[in-house]
């Protein structure tokens, strides 16, 4: 196991009815911009309890954030912050919405030009300044309710990029399982396949002698596995539906990476057929994975003949054939969930495929665990996945 630091300062308060709790955790006197998407909040009753429980607080509305949040929306939520001097933020919704208030919590401190900056150049640019955020999720997927990260498309470009920073993680997020209860069965199914995907970019990867971490990791995928149906099957199975809630959570609230390489290099590639063609996060996730696991069988054998016997029970055959069996399982189980793996089933010409290999190039794009992801490796994968 590498050496490793790990902080996790967001306060979870989970369970039924603990929306009420706002009052406590929202700082008293806090001029409140409550963020929301596209109006779900309203027909599930949870704007009622926020406001509910914000009684007496001044409160100003943001809503339309799309399920890819982009930077223009952002941009002029951050106008209004500044106009109304916004003190504090209230992302009410799933990970899209989480996401964006962090962009607009750190872009509305930011004072060194255009926030995008701190996007294209991540590595290079560090926050020094952002408004305080609470959060209540609505739909598990993300992990964004307990991370500093956040993903922004910019429609004038066509780019979705990333950033991360300490200073947006939430105060806050309370998860109340009835959220789910109203979902559609599209994001369910969404957030299934994003948590399970999550997961695996911490995971499948390379040994480093790091047996609890793997657990853990295994722990989470078995879990949506098992409850992610049950979900699908009966909304209202308030135990199925807290499981998986909290399975989106600590796939991706820093834990199960700490110590262990990690790939991320299936979510650089998602992101283009995103930013491109509209496609669905999760579903980009689930077209990527499978070519992935083709692609670089050899450099992640020990781990995917790991996965196949501690996931699928996969136990005999050559090493090939448990790797395939292994794939094929995967594949199954997003396609047991409605989500297709191929990018013919989301209209995607191999021409998108010349132009993230272009863009990779002139980015000098290298991801995965040892960066040896290149555009030419990007094109392989996407031309497995046609």
């Amino acid at each position: 196991m590498y050496n490793f630091e790990y902080q996790n300062p967001v306060k979870i308060i989970f369970g039924k009815g603990q929306i009420a709790k706002l009052a406590v955790e929202v700082p008293k006197e806090s001029k409140i911009l409550l963020t929301y998407g596209g109006g779900s909040i309203f027909k599930n009753g949870v704007y009622d309890q926020v406001k509910a429980a914000l009684k007496g607080y001044e409160v100003l509305e943001f809503g339309g954030i799309e399920p890819n949040p982009l930077y223009e929306t952002c941009m002029k939520a951050v106008e209004l912050v500044k106009r109304e001097k916004v003190d504090f933020l209230l992302a009410v919704g799933g990970g899209s919405v989480l996401d964006a208030t962090k962009f607009i919590s750190a872009a509305a401190c930011y004072t060194q030009g255009d926030p995008w900056e701190f996007l294209v150049h991540r590595f290079e640019i560090s926050i020094t300044a952002a408004i305080p955020i609470g959060t209540v999720l609505t739909l598990p997927a993300t992990g964004s309710e307990m991370n500093g990260t956040a993903v922004i498309s910019r429609q004038s470009t066509q780019e979705k990029l990333a950033f991360a920073s300490l200073l947006v993680m939430p105060k806050f997020s309370i998860l109340d399982p009835e959220c789910v209860f109203s979902l559609p069965d599209r994001q369910v199914a969404n957030g299934i396949a994003d948590a399970f995907v999550h997961v695996m970019e911490q995971y499948l990867t390379f040994p480093v002698n790091s047996p609890l971490q793997d657990r853990l990791a295994e722990g989470i995928l078995l879990t949506l596995v098992e409850e992610g149906p049950k979900v699908l099957a009966n909304r209202t199975d308030y135990d199925a539906a807290a499981n998986f809630m909290w399975s989106a959570t600590l796939a991706l609230n820093g834990l199960i990476g700490m110590g262990v390489p990690q790939d991320w290099a299936t979510h650089g590639i998602g992101h283009e057929l995103t930013a491109y063609h509209g496609i669905d996060h999760a579903r980009t996730l689930a077209v990527v994975l499978p070519g992935m696991m083709q692609i670089r069988r050899r450099q992640k054998e020990a781990k995917i003949l790991q996965y196949g016997e501690r996931i699928w029970g996969i136990t005999s055959g050559s090493t090939d054939e448990r790797i395939d069996r292994a794939i094929e399982k995967t594949v199954a189980f997003f396609e047991s969930l409605e989500i297709p793996t191929r990018l013919v089933d989301y209209q995607v010409p191999a021409e998108t495929i010349d132009r993230i290999v272009a863009r990779f190039e002139q980015r000098g794009t290298r991801m995965g665990e040892t960066r040896e992801i290149d555009s030419a490796e990007t094109r392989r994968i996407l031309e497995d996945r046609l």
